[in-house]
């Protein structure tokens, strides 16, 4: 018993281990942004194509929405918006309700 108490005794006079102190800052990540991509298809009219771009993204000018179409023509797709995931969704569901070939948002 006596062995006991002496390690007992050890132990309690022994200095406690410090945890390292916590950084109090607080280091920001932005929101990632996320990419609406139109796809080409063999139905929607450019016509139709440009005026769903200028009609449901924001700040879309005639002739950026004629830049956009042509090019979805051209390589197959083109991107025609990058911002925050809400928005983007937004954006998207709208031109696909529209008919347009969208390709799921993705991370940009």
């Amino acid at each position: 018993m006596s062995v006991f108490f002496a390690i007992a005794s050890q132990a309690s006079t022994a200095s406690p281990t410090l945890a390292p102190e916590k950084s109090r800052q607080t280091t920001r990540q932005p929101y990632p942004n996320y990419k609406i991509i139109v796809l080409n298809d063999d139905f929607n009219t450019f016509q139709h194509v440009a005026e769903c771009l200028v009609q449901y993204i924001p700040h879309m000018s005639s002739d950026r929405a004629w830049e956009l179409t042509n090019q979805i023509h051209h390589e197959g797709q083109a991107t025609v918006w990058v911002g925050p995931l809400e928005q983007a969704e937004l954006y998207h569901s709208q031109l696909s309700r529209a008919g347009l070939t969208m390709a799921p948002l993705e991370k940009a």
